[in-house]
């Protein structure tokens, strides 16, 4: 009982240090830098410039730092796009990242963005699948089996998302992001530094996300198999 518990406690802390420690280090980055001479905005505005993709928009956005292809445009929180801080910079450096990948048409990032299109849709089923198997269980046993079924399907395809973000994410870190800021002598060494621990941090966030998605079809797995 004792190690169950020693599991279950340690188990959490995997899935929840993660978030914890990236709030931590991008809030310890996020105070305004007056040496800066832009904001976030003006530095994603500048990268895009720079790199010929000046028909990508850059907007302020309430739903979380992201590119999105579909309207091939750059979302930054307001803290983001309009503060002259280090995580400000970087992070617009990062989506911009993954706006490079979009241009040049690599793979991972359109697979990627494929199958999130994809698991939206699952997911989106798979409540209804969920709630609907007790009721076939006694009438249709096959079709409950199938409902759940549905459900394990939406979960594997989540994982999947999951496990192919993070190699897409790291790339628009470390190969894209990291390497302009240096190149372009924006930041100071020390600057860097911090800015490569951001990134580090914030890629921490997936390998959570992709062990509580696996944890999740586990569970529906053991149950499948009742």
């Amino acid at each position: 009982m004792i190690l169950w518990f020693l599991l279950a406690l340690l188990l959490l802390m995997i899935l929840a240090l993660p978030s914890w420690w990236v709030a931590r280090i991008l809030q310890q980055h996020s105070l305004p830098r007056p040496d800066f001479p832009g904001t976030g905005g003006d530095m994603a505005r500048h990268l895009l410039q720079l790199h010929g993709l000046a028909d990508v928009q850059v907007e302020s956005t309430s739903s979380g730092d992201h590119y999105d292809p579909s309207a091939r445009t750059v979302r930054l929180t307001a803290d983001k796009l309009d503060g002259r801080s280090l995580t400000a910079v970087v992070v617009a450096a990062h989506e911009v990242g993954h706006a490079i990948q979009h241009a040049r048409g690599e793979m991972l990032f359109h697979a990627r963005t494929g199958l999130a299109w994809l698991a939206i849709w699952l997911q989106r089923l798979a409540p209804a699948a969920v709630l609907i198997a007790p009721l076939l269980l006694t009438v249709m046993p096959a079709a409950s089996r199938l409902a759940i079924g549905l459900a394990v399907v939406a979960m594997l395809t989540g994982l999947l998302v999951h496990l192919l973000t993070l190699p897409v994410e790291l790339d628009a870190s470390f190969n894209k992001a990291l390497p302009m800021l240096a190149d372009g002598d924006y930041l100071q060494e020390q600057d860097m530094q911090y800015a490569r621990r951001i990134l580090q941090a914030a890629a921490f966030t997936y390998v959570a996300a992709s062990l509580a998605n696996l944890l999740n079809v586990w569970q529906w797995f053991r149950m499948l198999r009742r």
